[in-house]
């Protein structure tokens, strides 16, 4: 079902996600949480812009597990945590935060 983002419309696949990753522009964030009934804060934007960070780097998008621990090296503890990610990607830091970041569904979501 594709999204309409400054006048653009992108494809997605059948769950969400951004079928080009090279199409992802922060207004694709910002409508994808619209649709959730979700508003983006800067803690939002700091767990997205760490994701983006990470997938240029490692070529793919973190399992909760390893994006909880990587979140918390970088950003620190308080932030490095299930509840704290929980708290801000309801259905799922890795999917739904990856899918706000325009990246593939990380490996090993349901």
């Amino acid at each position: 079902m594709p999204i309409e983002v400054d006048g653009k419309t992108l494809e997605t696949d059948e769950e969400g996600y951004l079928v080009n990753l090279n199409d992802w522009v922060p207004g694709v964030a910002e409508v994808m949480a619209k649709e959730d009934d979700l508003e983006l804060t800067q803690d939002h934007w700091d767990i997205i812009n760490f994701l983006r960070e990470y997938y240029e780097e490692y070529q793919i998008a973190p399992a909760v597990r390893v994006l909880t621990k990587a979140v918390g090296k970088r950003l620190g503890k308080e932030k490095g945590n299930s509840k704290y990610l929980y708290g801000l990607f309801p259905y799922g830091p890795g999917k739904q935060a990856c899918r706000y970041a325009g990246l593939p569904k990380p490996t090993g979501c349901v």
